[in-house]
């Protein structure tokens, strides 16, 4: 499980990708009691942003969040250039099974990607468009890539899953009705099915293509703590903010809310951050 499986149709100018979620998904959602419909919508996010990260061009961190104005108010999903995740869902209030616009509501969808060879991150930010998370995606990857893409998710307590699909230039050259045959092909996938390996899977969709399937791209879940993260951020602060919380609190409390770390400093702490001339110490 856990892996990313690449493929080529040998016949068509088409490509492909299906990923399948298990212990890595299992420990994103540990102690975290989501309702069973904002569970699944993070399970979904984690398995598109495995797809997507597993396509990037040139290697960095990728990080898709949703935002919206309905019960669920964030999901977000990190994956690095090792294919290495973590995410979280927040929600305002209890959470009815119902369709992605019920549950976000108005809202977009960012993306955030940090590359080895760029000063700055580069940032896009869309409407939220589809009833689903994959027609959210597909709607996305249509417009930023201009090449026709399909996805198909699904998302439990057990598994998170997805197949990727898309048409590649010249593919109408090759076969005029080979993306639509594909596509019908995939549309009579079922939920369950894309827990099933990858071989037998993609031998039951499309038994009369010729398809190579390349070597799994492991996935893993990744949220170790980061001390010194923490103090760079505390380090931003002034130092006289720092030492009335100190005076008033006895100590800093600090929750990453992502990997669900609990860091905590004493008054020690200010000889961490600060010299005695007050300059940085890094």
């Amino acid at each position: 499980m856990d892996a990313v499986r690449r493929f080529l149709f040998e016949d068509l100018n088409l490509r492909g990708a299906l990923v399948q979620l298990g212990p890595c998904w299992h420990e994103m959602q540990a102690r975290r009691d989501y309702a069973a419909p904002v569970r699944d919508l993070l399970g979904e996010l984690a398995a598109v942003t495995a797809l997507i990260g597993s396509n990037l061009k040139s290697p960095g961190r990728l990080t898709f969040q949703l935002q919206g104005h309905g019960p669920v108010k964030l999901l977000v999903v990190d994956c690095d250039e090792r294919l290495r995740l973590r995410g979280l869902a927040k929600t305002r209030e209890a959470v009815a099974p119902g369709p992605l616009p019920q549950l976000l509501g108005d809202g977009q969808l960012m993306l955030t990607l940090q590359t080895d060879n760029a000063d700055q991150p580069y940032q896009s930010f869309v409407p939220l468009e589809g009833d689903s998370m994959a027609a959210v995606f597909e709607h996305y990857l249509q417009s930023s890539e201009q090449t026709p893409t399909r996805l198909w998710l699904a998302a439990g307590e057990r598994h998170a899953s997805g197949l990727f699909l898309q048409k590649l230039p010249g593919a109408d050259e090759r076969d005029e009705d080979g993306w639509n045959r594909v596509q019908m092909l995939a549309q009579t996938l079922r939920a369950d099915e894309l827990a099933l390996p990858a071989e037998t899977l993609l031998g039951r969709l499309f038994p009369e293509e010729t398809l190579r399937l390349f070597d799994p791209l492991p996935v893993r879940y990744h949220c170790p703590r980061d001390e010194e993260k923490v103090l760079d951020m505390l380090r931003a602060l002034d130092r006289d903010e720092i030492e009335e919380a100190l005076a008033e609190q006895g100590g800093l409390a600090i929750h990453d809310d992502i990997c669900q770390h609990e860091y905590r400093f004493g008054p020690e702490v200010i000889e961490r951050l600060f010299s005695t001339d007050g300059r940085t110490l890094h």
